[in-house]
């Protein structure tokens, strides 16, 4: 019983946890971080806009490769406005969607699509004007163009919109015109020819649409040409050869809403390019660069531009630039001029103003101004990025003529670099950076910040030295350390200061350091995208390192399995699904040793295990097996795998000589029709401070501890049912099981573990326990604890072992094992929960929190282990008793109540993982949530107990102090004197 805690205590625990905020106003900013994201811009899809006509002013507007479209003040780089166009579940955002976002030029309004739907914006507050759906009645269909038509017959002011849509089950081609106004349906072309549709197009007079047509592998171009008024078709052009084109990626362009809209095309050498005006049969042929690796072509949006454009050369060293001219009168094309070929990457972007076309040129080392008219310079500036090693791969620009100056031009340009970075470059100079590389986290963790390494090699000359040679040594360390001592004096004041006022006082090293609280830690982050981010949570998530891990092929991700890192050495160890792994420092970035993925994924999963060398990070194969491993590097527990099957399987490791094999001691197969969608397990740090509950009447319920336990969701989707499986993963048996009915497998169904009690969330039926007859569907959360004994008091068939084995169970009546005593209880929510985490802190005292992603509220709430209690008394008020322990009457449905969002009036979105970590204060657990945006914090489930507030009075306690010494020094005279004439005058 010396393990339990007191009643008493317990109590005051569970109820410090209810009048708990998950913030203070006076804390927001202070213990919490946010990084508000949009996803790396992509170059056809953003682009300066002026969203009022009569304003000068411009924002900056994208949708990004994550499905988040938005707006951006081009003067501070703050978001104005974003919508998420993927929508709550994360698990699509990796379907890499195409997007397409377009304006209108001097509307107040944008358009975009992604995946199956349209939307239009309001361009200054970004609220929905219209959605329009194209999915179809079974759906499949998917947008391929969006376009502004610039010029209609609908009046002036009015510009419709185009959408290219693709029934690919069906071979149909549908393209729509939609009323700018509400989103109707002005007139619709459709066909079935199995042709693969690219891009629409208009001019002043018709609208083209480009498509594929022939076989996999050899098409050549068609091209519909249909009247803008009816939608119907009144020509239809096959430009080339049949197999000119090999596929959709090598048409580079499709000029769109000018006055003369191209298409072009290279071959597979990258030698000669094809244009075609479109509206005529002929292509015209020139010839590439040599050694050219890649073409872009850069053309004016607008009807009223002149018809110029120019082609991106990019070679094996270096780009260069040409610029064509479009002939209206002889429909011919030719070049201009040439911008010569400079070494290094770089990028072109392209902005008009009325009739005028401007070509903006970013280098290595310098922006560049030019017409398209001609080959002069209009202006040079040199380039001062705030990351200097950063290089821009594309961009969009937007240049303004100073008046009262014929040759003075200023020019802001938007680049995306090779790092992920999104930079806004004024005149030269970066103007503010985002770190859009950070969306599509796929792995993070915490790191403590390494002490010094010389502290640590002089610690460990210590241990391995005799106590003579360890004290001498140490006094000369001390020595040694005096050389700091006037730093650590100068710092005095201010961490008075810092302490009395409550304010944190930067640091003026500028060094990484540790704090007494452990609140000052590192997460250490990788996107699927290759990039790894080093943030400091203590000083607002300031990002201290970003580096490229390795260079995927276009279109590739990082599928991360694993990321460990080991705090003696503050090394970080991440590896991949494709054989790759990165060792770095984490307070640094700096990459000790890399190999980059493999053209084969080899890797199913990793895990962290217990060896004799120490915790290792082991991976495991697709089909489950390990293989052989060195014996010191064995794992010393059983570890659980996945079979090609799709069952589970127990993987233990026999010593053989200086290696070990692997054995299988158990497998686990779901009945027939059943399949695993989510396994959960106890996090690595799970403290526990009492082994059991103490109970309103001081008995004790004792809990089911087995560390050994994993749970399994398993669905069937003819029957949509869900079994939720407690499994022992020593031996493979079932320790509990349960079957829920109703389920919608279309949405996500996860689950969380902590202590003795696990949580599965998913959206099903529920049947209302006062008329069985009745059911509700809804979100719904179970909860399920897990005791030795259904009595009080009672350690079940253990009694008072020592220890037990889960493969050598004790004699029990059933000859079978030991199973837990399950309590469970179900719950209505009002939305969806995902990324389900639990608080973790140093002790395991703290009452813990589920913390959960609120998708449609955009938000992360932290719900009480008292709301989520299974043994709430049904139908009744709980009794003295029970009212002593904590608990409250059940009620169906959890009311989230608004003061335990963590995130408060942030709006986060598209999180997609919670990890949590212990601080050194038993009170607080560290926070950190990855997706789209970055968001962290640190929580107190049971309230500050262990330290003072931020709005803790201290100068008024230091006052007080002062106050009452200063009077003891002052009355302490008069005191001595009173009592001294006291004395005489009883002498007397």
């Amino acid at each position: 019983m010396h393990r339990l805690l007191l009643p008493a205590a317990a109590l005051l625990t569970a109820l410090l946890s209810r009048p708990a905020h998950a913030v203070f106003r006076d804390e927001v900013g202070h213990v919490d971080y946010h990084h508000a994201l949009l996803g790396l811009p992509q170059r056809e899809t953003t682009f300066f806009h002026r969203p009022r006509r009569d304003d000068r002013a411009s924002l900056l507007y994208t949708l990004s490769d994550v499905g988040i479209v938005g707006a951006v003040n081009p003067g501070s780089g703050e978001v104005v406005w974003r919508q998420d166009l993927v929508g709550g579940d994360s698990r699509n955002r990796s379907s890499r969607e195409e997007g397409f976002m377009r304006a209108g030029e001097g509307e107040w309004w944008v358009v975009s699509a992604y995946g199956s739907a349209v939307h239009a914006w309001d361009a200054v507050s970004g609220r929905n004007k219209f959605w329009v759906g194209v999915g179809g009645g079974n759906g499949g269909g998917v947008v391929r163009d969006l376009e502004v038509m610039e010029m209609t017959e609908s009046g002036p002011g009015r510009k419709d919109v185009l959408v290219l849509v693709e029934y690919q089950a069906h071979g149909e081609t549908l393209l729509k015109r939609l009323s700018a106004e509400d989103g109707d349906t002005v007139w619709e072309f459709r066909e079935v020819t199995r042709d693969v549709p690219l891009q629409v197009s208009t001019n002043v007079e018709k609208v083209f649409v480009v498509s594929l047509k022939g076989s996999q592998g050899a098409y050549n171009l068609k091209v519909s040409v249909l009247d803008t008024l009816t939608g119907k078709k009144v020509d239809e052009l096959v430009i080339g050869a049949k197999a000119d084109v090999h596929g959709k990626e090598g048409v580079m362009f499709v000029g769109a809403n000018s006055a003369a809209p191209v298409v072009a095309w290279t071959d597979d050498a990258r030698k000669t390019l094809w244009v075609n005006l479109l509206g005529t049969k002929t292509r015209q042929e020139f010839p590439l660069p040599p050694d050219t690796v890649e073409v872009e072509i850069h053309a004016p949006h607008l009807v009223q531009s002149h018809p110029h454009f120019l082609v991106h050369s990019k070679t094996t060293t270096g780009h260069r630039g040409e610029v064509f001219h479009v002939d209206l009168k002889t429909n011919t094309i030719s070049k201009a001029y040439t911008l010569a070929l400079l070494p290094g990457p770089g990028s072109f972007s392209t902005s008009s103003n009325g009739a005028n076309v401007y070509f903006t040129r970013i280098t290595e080392d310098e922006i560049i101004l030019f017409s398209s008219q001609s080959h002069g310079v209009l202006g040079r500036w040199p380039l001062k990025m705030g990351n200097s090693s950063a290089t821009a791969l594309h961009g969009v620009s937007e240049v303004i003529k100073k008046p009262g100056s014929e040759e003075s031009y200023a020019v802001r340009a938007a680049a995306v670099t090779d790092l992920d970075d999104w930079v806004l470059i004024r005149n030269g100079d970066a103007a503010w950076t985002r770190p859009e590389g950070m969306t599509g986290g796929v792995a993070a963790t915490f790191a403590e910040i390494p002490e010094s390494e010389d502290l640590a090699r002089s610690l460990e000359a210590e241990a391995h030295s005799n106590p003579l040679e360890a004290y001498i040594h140490r006094v000369k360390r001390h020595i040694s350390d005096l050389r700091y001592l006037p730093a650590w004096i100068d710092s005095i004041p201010p961490r008075v200061m810092s302490s009395v006022l409550g304010k944190d006082v930067a640091s003026t090293s500028g060094k990484l350091s540790r704090d007494s609280f452990g609140f000052h830690k590192l997460v250490v982050l990788a996107t699927k995208r290759g990039m790894m981010y080093g943030l400091d949570i203590a000083n607002n998530g300031r990002i201290v390192w970003s580096k490229r891990a390795f260079n995927l092929p276009k279109g590739a991700e990082w599928d991360v399995k694993g990321i460990q890192v080991q705090d003696s050495t503050g090394q970080v160890t991440i590896l991949g699904a494709n054989n790759d792994f990165v060792v770095l420092k984490g307070d640094t970035g700096e990459i000790i040793e890399a190999k980059g993925p493999s053209s084969e994924a080899t890797t199913q999963a990793t895990a962290l295990v217990d060896t004799h060398s120490g915790q290792r990070l082991i991976r495991i194969g697709r089909d489950g097996k390990i293989g052989e491993v060195p014996a010191y590097q064995a794992p010393k527990q059983t570890m659980v795998t996945r079979g090609e099957d799709g069952g589970l399987k127990g993987v233990v490791f026999v010593p053989e000589g200086t290696t070990s094999h692997e054995s299988v001691s158990w497998t686990f197969s779901p009945p027939q029709g059943q399949r695993i969608v989510n396994i959960a397990s106890r996090p690595a740090h799970d403290t526990v401070a009492s082994i059991g509950r103490v109970l309103g009447d001081r008995t004790v319920k004792y809990k089911y501890l087995n560390p050994n336990t994993i749970v399994l969701a398993a669905v069937n989707d003819e029957t949509r049912t869900l079994t939720v499986y407690l499994l022992d993963t020593v031996s493979g048996q079932i320790l509990s099981s349960s079957k829920h009915q109703g389920i919608d497998l279309t949405k996500p169904i996860e689950c969380a573990m902590a202590e003795n009690w696990f949580v599965c969330t998913y959206f099903g039926q529920y049947r209302l326990r006062d008329n069985t007859a009745q059911s509700i569907k809804g979100y719904q959360v179970v909860v399920t604890d897990l005791y030795e004994s259904d009595e009080a008091n009672d350690r079940g068939p253990l009694g008072d072992a020592a220890s037990f084995s889960s493969l050598d169970p004790v004699d029990v009546p059933t000859g079978d094992v030991i199973r837990p005593a399950v309590v469970s209880q179900s719950y209505v929510l009002s939305t969806p929960l995902s990324a389900l985490q639990v608080t973790q802190t140093r002790q395991g005292i703290t009452s813990r929190q589920l913390l959960a992603y609120l998708p449609e509220a955009r938000g992360i709430v932290g719900i009480p282990r008292a709301v989520l209690e299974p043994r709430r008394p049904v139908g009744r008020e709980p009794t003295p008793a029970e009212a002593e322990e904590g608990l409250i009457k059940y009620h169906p449905a959890i009311e989230l109540d608004p003061k335990s969002v963590i995130t408060h009036e942030r709006d986060v979105l598209g999180i997609d993982r919670i990890i949590t970590a212990p601080a050194i204060v038993e009170s607080t657990s560290l926070v950190f949530a990855y997706g789209v945006d970055v968001f962290g914090t640190r929580v107190a489930p049971s309230y500050l107990f262990d330290i003072l507030g931020k709005g803790f009075n201290k100068v008024s306690l230091v006052g007080t102090v002062l106050a009452l010494f200063v009077g003891v020094v002052m009355l302490a005279p008069v005191v001595r004197r009173k009592q001294i004439n006291m004395r005489w005058r009883a002498s007397m």
